[in-house]
């Protein structure tokens, strides 16, 4: 029973990754991709992915949707939470005077955090909600694509 339990796990671990690269986001996996994608000036939105409910109900969706705007950051990427362990504990050294917290959203300036949107603001709040709340961060720091 267990070995189905960890196949049930690859698929929807597998599934998740997908759901988030084709709505345009790259994955970091290692910590060295994490330091070359931070390091870049510019814009960086960074979803923090993970296997909740909130995460696949909420954050993933309203990350697709967000990035239909007319302001956005330079690049899209994303670690996964507890899976990429090393990549996520990298990034999470670049959000100063957050907490760990998944799923999660930052936005970093020439390597700098700006802002981040928390679990507490994704869970139980409706995918527009948290939308519209991605699209504040890009209209007041992005520019116009």
């Amino acid at each position: 029973m267990e070995m189905d339990f960890n196949l049930y796990m690859e698929e929807f671990i597998g599934n998740a990754r997908r759901e988030i690269e084709s709505a345009g986001y790259k994955q970091l996996t290692t910590p060295e991709e994490v330091e070359a994608s931070f390091s870049k000036p510019g814009t960086t939105f960074v979803m923090i992915n993970s296997v909740c409910g909130c995460a696949g109900g909420i954050a993933r969706p309203a990350a697709a949707h967000a990035i239909h705007y007319d302001k956005l950051p330079d690049q899209l990427v994303t670690v996964f939470a507890g899976q990429d362990k090393e990549a996520t504990a990298k990034a999470r050294d670049y959000f100063e005077g957050y907490p760990p917290s998944s799923p999660s959203f930052a936005l970093l300036k020439d390597g700098k955090i700006v802002k981040m949107i928390e679990r507490h603001e994704i869970e139980g709040h409706d995918p527009m909600s948290v939308i519209t709340s991605i699209q504040a961060l890009f209209e007041e720091h992005c520019e116009e694509r």
